[in-house]
């Protein structure tokens, strides 16, 4: 008999809400939906314990705090700290780091023993350095595959927003635009995989999640260590509701 999930893990970004049911530290079952949906993950399957990382602003979190009350479970929505669950945060003011970054990093770290870069593709693109040791060395933020095509169409005059092919010789403007967009987020990629080489004097392990990673995919250098993780902010999730419902 299949265990009743006792964690849910809520992921609310700018324009997807992820939910993934854990039982037992399992991950039982997971869906998504647009971020104004975000009532649609409490329709059923309610756990006793609730843990949210929210970046889509306060309007979202306080409707996973009503729907949490609604359901009597008890909920944790997390916070970027100076250190959690064997990772360093090194921002300035910790608080600043988003918290999705935050339960990723922490996700990789328990991942990987070595270097590893985390990149995580959605709306924007991030891309962060974490060390061996366990500090996290800070990364960059681009705006995603979509939003890049779409900046280029709102503040031009004449560039169309239209699905170009991916192709080594962009033949129209659409197609340049994809791939312009396409080879501007694997630079970065490739530059902070650098940085974070010369910086722990090894090769870093590539952590890549998000709802963009599967455009990305088939265009990474198959010889570098690259992994896709589907759910990575999800494992953080529940990795930090050990420490936090104990």
């Amino acid at each position: 008999m299949s265990l009743a999930p006792d964690l849910l893990a809520i992921d609310a970004g700018n324009t997807r809400v992820k939910g993934g049911w854990f039982a037992d530290g399992n991950l039982v079952r997971h869906e998504a939906w647009r971020t104004a949906d975000v009532v649609r993950i409490f329709a059923s399957d309610v756990p006793p314990r609730v843990i949210a990382s929210n970046v889509a602003g306060p309007h979202i979190g306080a409707q996973i705090m009503e729907q949490c009350a609604l359901n009597g479970a008890a909920l944790h929505v997390i916070r970027s700290l100076p250190a959690q669950c064997g990772v360093v945060n090194g921002y300035r003011e910790p608080a600043q780091l988003g918290t999705d970054r935050w339960a990723a990093l922490i996700a990789a770290r328990a991942a990987s023993d070595g270097a590893c870069l985390v990149v995580v593709a959605g709306t924007a693109t991030t891309v962060d350095m974490l060390h061996p040791d366990g500090r996290f060395l800070g990364g960059v933020i681009v705006p995603g595959l979509a939003l890049m095509r779409q900046s280029l169409s709102r503040g031009t005059a004449q560039l169309p927003d239209e699905e170009g092919a991916v192709t080594d010789f962009p033949a129209s403007t659409p197609e340049a635009i994809a791939n312009g967009a396409l080879k501007a987020t694997l630079g970065a990629i490739d530059r902070m995989r650098a940085t974070l080489a010369q910086a722990s004097g090894a090769p870093p392990r590539v952590l890549i999640s998000g709802g963009a990673a599967p455009a990305l995919l088939p265009h990474l250098d198959t010889t570098k260590a690259f992994e896709w993780r589907e759910h990575l902010v999800l494992e953080g999730l529940r990795r930090i509701a050990r420490e936090a419902f104990g």
